[in-house]
């Protein structure tokens, strides 16, 4: 199939004059060809969600779980960009609101968290922003903040030249549109978001993804924004919670096939090959979060059945293991403040816990130990490097 997806304009930028390419307004012309591969892959993908779905409701608090993975997916997003910051540190900071500021790895990953959290109030509150340019641009100023980039016009849509991959705009690898034609794509691109049509949600996910990535409306950000904007997506159209539901973790195993999918489209026109990985991801995704979700579920049940059948345990020790997920490293003084409860109290549930085997210490300071629900972030952390 023959599909051109775009064109190229020269524009001159930095002294040097290219070629910049200019993608077509979605959907594609002639269409995509949902081939028998193609539909039995979307049809997994269906049944993954559905699945994912089924194993959230049977969960008492599913914000147990989506505290956990909402952080893994900011952790993997920002590790994408070559941001140096694992989940032990994110955890540890949170577990320690008193030691200060976080360093600027840490900072770009809580500005992800920020970001998120940001674009889902919006989209739930019936004042509040709904799926539009202006919320992209809301979200990339509070991902931006205070980081690598913040100089770079946070919440504005570049206003000159960028390009990927190469150390000059004559050896890049790829040229987005020039700002006046990035624009009028974007504005393509917000009609896209709202057009009634029969696309399956999850392959108009896939296209405005590829989209959003090939128009590249910000001078630095866009790789995390763009996945971002799939787990917004996700949610607003209706197929999952959004907290449950990330790929950052496929895209990062698979980066390069994930770049060349990318190119695929730009270069042949074949959305087919992109949408084929995409779904996968999908599917992948949502294995993977079923597992994790039910190993996490079986670790917290037994681990209250021990914690309850042991002789010294107390009410303030149940408290605070009823807190550990979403708290799963801690500190006396923040116990303190989370439970209401004083010092020597806090001292003690945390003496119950090491002791049935559930909380260890992670940090050897004298001052400010820190102590970790060991065994759910190994689970947590799975076998990748986080």
């Amino acid at each position: 199939m023959v599909r051109q997806t775009g064109s190229y304009v020269t524009t001159t930028t930095v002294g040097e004059t290219v070629k910049a390419f200019v993608p077509k307004p979605l959907p594609p012309d002639p269409p995509v060809d949902i081939d028998s591969q193609l539909d039995q892959l979307l049809h997994r993908a269906e049944r993954r969600l559905h699945e994912l779905r089924i194993a959230a409701s049977l969960v008492p608090n599913a914000d147990l779980f989506n505290y956990a993975f909402v952080r893994k997916e900011a952790i993997l997003s920002a590790q994408i960009e070559g941001v140096q910051a694992t989940l032990t540190d994110l955890l540890d900071y949170e577990g320690d609101p008193e030691s200060g500021p976080p360093d600027k790895n840490i900072q770009e990953v809580c500005n992800y968290l920020e970001a998120l959290h940001y674009g889902r109030k919006q989209i739930k509150h019936p004042q509040g922003l709904p799926l539009s340019l202006r919320l992209i641009k809301e979200m990339h100023k509070r991902l931006m903040r205070s980081v690598r980039g913040s100089s770079k016009g946070p919440g504005t849509f570049r206003k000159s030249q960028n390009w990927i991959g190469g150390t000059r705009p004559g050896n890049a690898h790829f040229v987005p549109p020039p700002p006046k034609e990035m624009l009028h794509s974007l504005q393509q691109l917000e009609s896209f978001f709202h057009q009634k049509n029969e696309m399956h949600p999850l392959i108009k996910i896939a296209m405005i993804h590829v989209q959003f990535e090939t128009i590249h409306p910000f001078l630095d950000g866009n790789g995390r924004l763009g996945r971002l904007l799939i787990a917004l997506l996700v949610e607003i159209w209706q197929l999952l919670d959004a907290r449950l539901l990330y790929l950052s973790l496929f895209f990062k195993r698979n980066r390069q096939e994930y770049y060349q999918s990318l190119d695929s489209v730009r270069f042949q026109g074949n959305f087919e090959a992109w949408i084929l990985f995409f779904l996968e991801g999908i599917s992948v995704a949502c294995e993977e979060a079923i597992i994790t979700a039910k190993q996490l579920f079986e670790l917290i049940n037994k681990d209250r059945k021990r914690l309850l059948g042991r002789s010294e345990a107390n009410v303030a020790a149940l408290r605070l293991f009823e807190q550990l997920p979403q708290h799963p490293v801690i500190t006396v003084a923040h116990i303190v403040k989370l439970l209401n409860v004083t010092k020597p109290t806090a001292a003690k549930a945390i003496d119950i816990l090491i002791k049935a085997k559930i909380l260890a210490q992670t940090a050897a300071a004298k001052r400010n130990r820190r102590f970790g629900y060991k065994n759910y972030i190994r689970i947590l952390r799975g076998k990748d490097d986080l």
